[in-house]
């Protein structure tokens, strides 16, 4: 009987020293999970700041010598696109479909957060009725990350203009909608709408859905229009757009230099921004859970190491 007992204390505590590696063990997988995963996000939302191009960005006057190294780095470089109160500042690039710059950056290096792209079967000299930019939805308000803020009245009527830089000329940007709409819609992610009364139905169309419309642009045919699309979390293929139109005036930037605070409203995550995006809701709880499952686990050694005295 004593030799049966001593087996038993004994597997008991082989047990409870093999139940303590495994608790250790997935423990330290998840602080390690977690560290990587904060790591990762802050690679990927550092890589799409607009900071990193900013040696590149045209002067309005004479033409900065730097744009044209970044066109030299990647030939796919042909213009720059401004959104003024934002941080959306960035150069712009065109590939041969609209796959390649999804998660290739204007430098040609891959990178998740991508480049903000002309659709491919646009003009890249803007001769087109209407031209379409895609860019990644992301956090940190990087890339198109301060697209969806347009859906506030308040957000859309602060910020009116931008500009557009393209073929060696500064052009200016007038935004006048905001619109919501399904991926799939080829009624408004069409391109190269010939004649006027196909261009009509188009702009009449995008006026038509719009959230938000500035009444005091009077938008006709006769302009060229711009798209600037990225993913909507609002919705299943949902699309955030910023509608704006070309014009030979450039405007001033009614903001300061550093990007004016958006008063609590906060871009939607991305679900390409890193592992922290990537997670999900429980692997995010799990990670802050982290703190009080090191607590329990000391808590159930002592205990374990009392109970064996």
């Amino acid at each position: 009987m004593r030799i049966a007992a001593n087996i038993g204390r004994k597997a008991i505590r082989i047990t409870n020293s093999c139940v303590n590696m495994f608790v250790l063990l997935v423990v330290m997988l998840l602080v390690g999970f977690s560290g990587y995963a904060i790591w990762d996000s802050g690679q990927v939302i550092g890589a799409a700041s607009s900071e990193n191009y900013r040696q590149y960005r045209p002067m309005a006057e004479d033409g900065d010598a730097s744009f044209e190294q970044l066109q030299m780095i990647n030939a796919d470089v042909f213009g720059w696109l401004t959104v003024f109160g934002t941080n959306i500042d960035y150069p712009v690039v065109q590939g041969t479909d609209n796959i390649r710059y999804v998660n290739t950056d204007a430098r040609g290096r891959h990178a998740l957060s991508g480049a903000i792209f002309l659709d491919y079967r646009n003009c890249p000299w803007f001769s087109d009725f209407n031209s379409i930019f895609y860019g990644h939805h992301m956090q940190n308000r990087v890339m198109f990350g301060e697209i969806e803020l347009f859906a506030n009245r308040e957000y859309f009527h602060a910020r009116r203009y931008g500009m557009l830089y393209f073929n060696g000329h500064l052009r200016g940007l007038e935004f006048f909608a905001f619109v919501h709409a399904d991926a799939y819609d080829l009624s408004v992610f069409r391109v190269r709408i010939a004649g006027q009364e196909q261009q009509q139905a188009y702009l009449d169309l995008l006026l038509d859905m719009a959230v938000h419309v500035r009444e005091d642009v009077p938008v006709t045919i006769g302009d060229r229009i711009v798209l600037l699309s990225t993913c909507s979390e609002t919705s299943t293929n949902g699309r955030d757009i910023l509608i704006g139109r070309i014009t030979g005036e450039t405007f001033n930037n009614p903001f300061a230099q550093d990007v004016e605070e958006t008063q609590g409203i906060i871009a939607a995550i991305d679900t390409l921004s890193g592992l922290w995006a990537r997670a999900g809701f429980w692997g995010r709880l799990s990670v802050m859970a982290l703190p009080l499952l090191l607590i329990l686990l000391a808590v159930f050694l002592i205990y374990t190491k009392r109970q064996r005295r």
